[in-house]
């Protein structure tokens, strides 16, 4: 009976988040990705709008993730294989305890949690004394300064202290602001600084611990930001070799439902494919650590800095996005992760018909996916 219960809430769980979808949705986004697929497909509206409604539907999928993959040119089967926006809510609901979110949500805690991994200096500005702010601004050329509850690099800055009168100054512009955390600049790895310099290029690297408690680095991409931002979010990434660190294919942008790919940095000119990530070996094994500091999250996707003196983690995310490891141009064969995930997690169940295709993985190149 308490399976049954337990089943019965995770049915209202991912209901209840379609709904909240459904509520959120925009209309105005909707006709927008109808307009898009019409530009690029010549197809009528009302037979894409048709199409992408019954997609949704079989393959729990959002409207984007129809333009994101391309779906206008897979078959059936093929959509039947990737890892849709809902499928994904259900994964992350299956796999992650909810009560201890706050320990990857919250900035000050995480930092706390994964010291030993984060190679770097920070001041909790919540619990720090004005001269413990002013202290940690002495002595230090640069500084990042974080928002506490939030991602993507929103509401943060980078710093410079000759900018600042004194640290009184330094002190009141925090306080204005709102920051929550200030951390030591991580500095790239030489050669990440020569494929883009202006900002900490990380790895997202993706962990997944099964049912015998054993953890797992299922995918990863190498990040590269663009335009002189600060941040490499909504730059360039590509999925990399898990064994080398090797990057694999073109980039794609960080607009996902772009059609655009590259196999030179634009910023830079430097050659992407085949590019190596320093101390990959060492990153993977820091992260397969890091991943069993708070077991009951089994599905994280982390943040990953090489610095010139190895790895360093960033953040970790207990909201794994689930498009950016499926997309056209890094997935040559039209084959999403599912496969991947249902071999892993032989109880995580959303496909009618999952399992036929199952071997799929061990016939196809390898895109940096998990293959044990």
């Amino acid at each position: 009976m308490a399976e049954l219960n337990q089943k019965d809430a995770n049915n209202r769980g991912k209901f209840a988040y379609k709904l909240d979808v459904i509520k959120g949705a925009s209309f105005g986004k909707f006709k927008e990705v109808i307009d898009e697929l019409h530009r690029r497909t010549g197809k009528s509206k009302a037979w894409l709008t048709a199409d992408v409604l019954r997609c949704m539907k079989k393959f729990d999928a959002g409207y984007y993730d129809y333009l994101i993959f391309q779906w206008y040119n897979l078959k059936d089967w093929q959509k039947d294989t990737y890892f849709t926006r809902f499928r994904n809510k259900k994964f992350i609901m299956q796999m992650n305890d909810q009560s201890y979110s706050d320990c990857f949500d919250d900035k000050i805690k995480f930092n706390e949690l994964f010291k030993d991994y984060i190679g770097r200096e920070f001041c909790d500005v919540e619990h720090a004394s004005k001269e413990d702010i002013i202290n940690y601004f002495n002595g230090r050329e640069k500084i990042f300064c974080k928002m506490i509850n939030l991602s993507c690099g929103k509401g943060a800055e980078l710093i410079y202290t000759k900018d600042f009168k004194d640290g009184e100054a330094f002190y009141n512009y925090v306080m204005e602001k709102g920051f929550g955390t200030l951390e030591d600049v991580i500095e790239n790895h030489p050669d990440l600084a020569e494929m883009y310099p202006c900002a900490a290029n990380c790895m997202r690297m993706i962990t997944c611990i099964d049912n015998d408690g054993v953890p797992h680095l299922i995918y990863c991409v190498q990040k590269f930001g663009n335009e002189g931002r600060i941040i490499d979010n909504f730059g360039l990434h590509g999925p990399v070799d898990l064994e080398t660190g090797e990057f694999l294919f073109q980039a794609h942008p960080g607009d996902t439902t772009s059609e655009l790919l590259f196999t030179e940095h634009p910023y830079t000119g430097k050659k992407l494919i085949g590019f190596k990530t320093p101390y990959f070996k060492e990153a993977k094994e820091m992260i397969l650590k890091a991943a069993m500091v708070v077991p009951q999250m089994r599905y994280i996707g982390w943040d990953v800095a090489i610095t010139p003196n190895g790895p360093a983690i960033i953040e970790g995310n207990d909201y794994c996005a689930h498009d950016f490891w499926q997309l056209p141009g890094q997935t040559p064969d039209g084959i999403g992760a599912m496969p991947m995930l249902e071999r892993l997690i032989p109880d995580y169940k959303v496909r009618k018909k999952a399992g036929t295709q199952g071997d799929l993985l061990d016939k196809v190149d390898n895109r940096g996916y998990f293959k044990g």
